[in-house]
């Protein structure tokens, strides 16, 4: 699922940053980009998403800006008679090199001090941080979840009513199937009854017919493929609003769906029956990528 959140906190140090983004993935992949001396907080940043998330490719980033200390604090004087002793040094020997600018001087390191903070200080102002920057983040996430149960919810609609409109055509092929092989009988019995060379006797043309029905019957009978596939719509349905973590148990309804939907289409015997296999199908297939994005 996507996601998206980003959250600072200021303090006299300086300025701290979390922002986390997602995009789908079926399994949880995480990449951070971390200032060099804030790297060594990445577990606990890894372990708080690796918390409250199970799935998506994750960046998250943590930066940390420091503020320059303000008035004469800000200059190391130490450091600045430091250097003003060692360019008289350098001026004895090179008279003709030219003095520090002040640009050059407040460029040289520790010059100018930065705002120190502590280390255990800036542990607990980054596990504070990261849990508000979560807690945003699967809120946006959740909200995508909502429009995204919408969404299955309206498949899940669509594929009951097609159940519902086809369960009733059952009888009446069958009973259109019961009528034709009633017309084979009375013909099979009229050549048995016939001095036209045939050897089919009338308790052959019986047993023929006999066999045709049987196997014609159980070829056609779709009722229990309906039926289960109404029992999982009806459980799909239940998962969903139940909530949690629902992706890897809708993964598993979408393959039980798409399997008497195949089912239901290799039995077809009259074109409605086919057609509504290859409604049901689609409507899986639009569930099932979506279904892979969800925890």
């Amino acid at each position: 699922m996507t996601g998206y959140a980003v959250a600072t906190s200021e303090s006299a140090a300086g300025t701290l940053t979390i922002e986390i983004k997602s995009v789908n993935s079926r399994f949880l992949d995480l990449q951070f980009r971390i200032n060099d001396e804030l790297r060594a907080l990445e577990p606990d940043l890894r372990a708080a998403i690796m918390g409250a998330i199970t799935r998506g490719k994750v960046e998250a980033r943590l930066s940390f800006g420091r503020k320059v200390a303000s008035g004469s604090a800000a200059i190391n004087m130490d450091v600045l008679a430091d250097l003003s002793r060692l360019q008289t040094e350098v001026t004895k020997h090179f008279v003709s090199a030219p003095p520090m600018t002040v640009a050059e001087l407040l460029r040289w390191p520790g010059v100018v001090e930065e705002a120190q903070i502590g280390q255990e200080s800036l542990q607990a102002d980054v596990a504070a941080l990261t849990k508000r920057t979560i807690e945003a983040f699967v809120d946006s996430r959740r909200r995508e979840g909502a429009a995204l149960e919408a969404m299955l919810l309206q498949r899940i609609e669509a594929m009951e009513n097609i159940v519902k409109r086809i369960t009733p055509l059952i009888p009446q092929v069958i009973s259109a199937f019961q009528q034709k092989a009633v017309e084979r009988m009375q013909d099979a019995l009229g050549l048995a009854g016939h001095g036209n060379g045939t050897t089919l006797t009338r308790q052959e043309a019986f047993e023929r017919i006999r066999q045709e029905v049987t196997l014609y019957g159980i070829r056609i009978d779709v009722a229990e493929e309906l039926s289960r596939l109404s029992a999982h719509l009806g459980e799909t349905r239940h998962i969903l609003k139940k909530g949690g973590q629902v992706g890897k148990r809708l993964d598993f309804m979408m393959q039980e769906l798409n399997r008497e939907a195949n089912t239901l289409g290799a039995k077809a015997s009259v074109k409605e029956l086919a057609d509504a296999s290859m409604e049901l199908k689609l409507l899986i297939e639009q569930m099932r990528e979506q279904v892979q994005n969800l925890e």
